[in-house]
């Protein structure tokens, strides 16, 4: 039996913004079933935030190879690429949690990190509390040993973030949990029993969810891993009515649909549906797409190469298509184990917070508008705010020449693009299934407003 499960057995013993997402507010108290939490409206601040950053930081961390997945892809799917990995780095009676120790984040400074998520560009920021591997970033009182301030750090990570980030920004502040742990005993124990028993959900789940609320007081709670589960097993529902109706946060906080297998775009707050969601289509509900810089893994691995990044074209592309189809993108990155943010990342989220200081207006509190993209021109998306449609045009057209076909101008209609004073030229159509033709200007080098996705605003147009 490993040092982890003899830890955990000693432990064991001791509103929508957007006119087209319909639903009709209902103020509390909630009770404890999907129809009445489910009529809760959002709070406003998430859907006009419209971009957040994740952060997958944990023991993970330290080995940094392959996925976050590292512990299950070794041990419990005893994949042989994780399995070589272990034989020829690490002695043979390593265990998982020997790597406890080793994650130390001695360079982690959260006040450089707040620094840098501000420069961003984001408006609110979701950090793992605890990812399946069970080890919390913070003293939990129901996870002995296991965690950022008994062994590792030894310091309050949660704490010293969350105390960053609203000290020095106006971000909002939120959390991700896992419901579930890959080797936790009792949750193997209430899955061997067709989860009819609901030990660890009583002393563990729910506590640590309770702490992590009444002592961080998080605008959001980004639940993972409740597939394992049904939302009976997990008492979701229970645990929502008394964060809506009781908690410090009823008043603000926003959760997602990762509540019980089944739930997924179905129940909840906002909808993520699954990893990287991007429908490219309106929704009927608020949703999120929740994505990664690493293409591969929501956490820091060593193995990458440069092609495994998302360019800053990839992100501006992303984007547009998230927030047109009324969707908010959280874009996450991972932490190495002693607490840096690698270059290629650091250079990503500041990279996106100089394209939002160009174009966050097209971006912050905008709604869909009535044609998601272009109708005739691939490659161009449209959102509104008040009486303007903006429309994200994500290659610079040939010749400076851009057709739109869904635009209908007007003799009152004025274009101009974000970051350049002048107005642009245009005209009525004179092709079929062209309403009108934009001139770019001939910029060059630093003339340009930025690099990738420039943004038109239209005043008086349909």
């Amino acid at each position: 039996m490993e040092l982890y499960v003899i830890l955990i057995l000693c432990l064991t013993a001791l509103s929508v913004k957007s006119e087209n997402i319909k639903k009709t507010p209902k103020q509390g108290p909630y009770l404890p079933n999907w129809d009445s939490i489910d009529s809760r409206p959002l709070p406003g601040w998430y859907d006009q935030a419209k971009f957040g950053i994740f952060m997958h930081w944990g023991v993970y961390s330290v080995p940094a190879f392959g996925t976050e997945w590292f512990w299950h892809k070794w041990k419990a799917d005893k994949n042989p690429r994780f399995v070589e990995f272990m034989k020829e780095n690490y002695p043979p009676n390593f265990q998982y949690p020997d790597f406890g120790s080793q994650f130390t984040a001695e360079m982690f400074d959260a006040n450089y990190f707040a620094d840098v998520i501000q420069a961003s560009g984001a408006q609110y920021v979701v950090l793992t509390s605890k990812h399946h591997e069970g080890f919390t970033n913070y003293a939990s009182n129901f996870s002995w040993n296991w965690n950022s301030v008994d062994i590792g750090p030894n310091r309050d990570l949660v704490g010293e973030m969350a105390e960053a980030i609203r000290a020095k920004t106006d971000i909002k502040f939120g959390l991700y949990y896992s419901l579930y742990e890959w080797f936790h005993p009792l949750f193997l124990k209430d899955a061997a029993n067709n989860f009819m028993t609901q030990d660890y959900m009583e002393m563990v789940m729910r506590p640590q969810l309770l702490e992590i609320v009444n002592k961080y007081k998080p605008y959001v709670i980004w639940a993972d891993g409740s597939g394992r589960g049904p939302d009976t097993y997990w008492n979701a529902t229970d645990f929502l009515a008394w964060l809506y109706n009781d908690s410090p946060v009823k008043d603000y906080v926003v959760t997602n649909d990762r509540w019980g297998y089944g739930n997924l775009c179905k129940h909840g707050g906002y909808f993520t549906c699954h990893d990287r969601y991007n429908p490219g289509v309106l929704q009927n509900h608020k949703w999120e797409n929740a994505m990664t810089i690493d293409k591969s893994s929501w956490g820091f691995r060593r193995d990458t190469v440069i092609k495994d990044f998302l360019t800053m074209k990839d992100i501006t592309k992303t984007l547009a298509e998230t927030i047109s189809c009324g969707g908010n993108l959280l874009m996450n990155f991972g932490p190495t184990h002693d607490g840096r943010i690698i270059p290629i990342f650091e250079e990503r989220l500041r990279q996106t917070g100089a394209w939002l200081g160009v174009n966050g207006e097209a971006v912050y509190a905008s709604n869909p508008w009535r044609a998601q993209n272009d109708t005739l021109t691939p490659g161009v998306w449209y959102t509104m705010k008040n009486s303007s449609v903006y429309a994200f045009v994500l290659d610079w057209p040939k010749d400076n020449t851009l057709d739109l076909g869904a635009p209908a101008p007007s003799a009152s209609t004025v274009v101009t693009m974000l970051g350049v004073k002048t107005p642009l030229q245009w005209s009525k159509g004179a092709k079929p299934g062209v309403t009108m033709t934009v001139q770019f200007p001939p910029l060059a080098g630093p003339q340009l407003p930025c690099d990738y996705a420039w943004v038109l605003k239209m005043n008086g147009v349909n």
